[in-house]
Formats: structure tokens, sequence, C-alpha cells
């Protein structure tokens, strides 16, 4: 029977949710955030907090509840700001319009209630 690692799934699921989104943080810095800044002005800047920083810090297990928390916030913020007209609609392939938004905002919920576990950066606060 195989043994349990629930501290390699933290981290496997760490890298997922946070090298992830890591990728539309890096699209931000390199393309810019007018869209954003258009919609609600000096907040857009908080993107680079929740698409960078916290998914950088989830990656590295660094107060993995804090940057979860952090990242899950920025998860709605996006909802409410770029996608609030497609909270009940499927996709033309016939899934959740807002699947990867959604999948991103579960992820982040989950390491907020675990923490990072035993392979992450730090884990002594009671924001890992």
């Amino acid at each position: 029977m195989l043994e349990r690692n629930h501290h390699l799934g933290l981290l496997i699921l760490r890298l997922a949710v946070g090298g992830l989104m890591l990728f539309h943080g890096v699209a931000k810095l390199e393309h810019g955030i007018d869209f954003i800044e258009e919609a609600v002005g000096p907040l857009a800047y908080g993107v680079y907090l929740g698409e960078l920083l916290a998914p950088l810090a989830i990656v590295l297990g660094y107060r993995t509840r804090l940057a979860a928390l952090v990242f899950g916030i920025n998860c709605i913020a996006a909802v409410a700001i770029a996608h609030s007209t497609d909270i009940l609609k499927l996709n033309e392939y016939g899934g959740y319009a807002l699947e990867l938004l959604a999948l991103y905002l579960v992820g982040a919920l989950a390491l907020f209630f675990t923490g990072g576990g035993a392979l992450a950066v730090s884990k002594n606060s009671r924001w890992d």
C-alpha cells in the first residue's frame, strides 16, 4: 500500500497554483495594467501583489497562508473587475466560463486552511 505524503501533495499544489499564476503576473509586467487601471485607478497596482509577490511566496512556501489569502482576494477582485458578466456562464465547450479563476481561488482556499507543509521555506509562523 502506498504511503500518504501530505507534504509532497501540498508542495505540488503550491507549485501548480503559484507557478501558473506567475505567468499572469509576468505578462502584466511586460504588457502593463492600463485596462485594470482604467477600472479601479491606483488600486490596480495591487495586481502585482496578487499575481507576482503572493504566488512567488506560495511557490517558496513563505508565509503560505497569508500569501494564499492575498492571492484569493486577487482572484475575487479579478472576477469583480473583469469577469463579473461571466459568473453564471458556460464557455463554448460547456465548461464553466470562469473555471480557471475558480480553480485558482479554490487552490488558494486550500492553502489558506492547510498552510505550506513541511517542504516550505518557513514553517513556524501562524501564517505558514
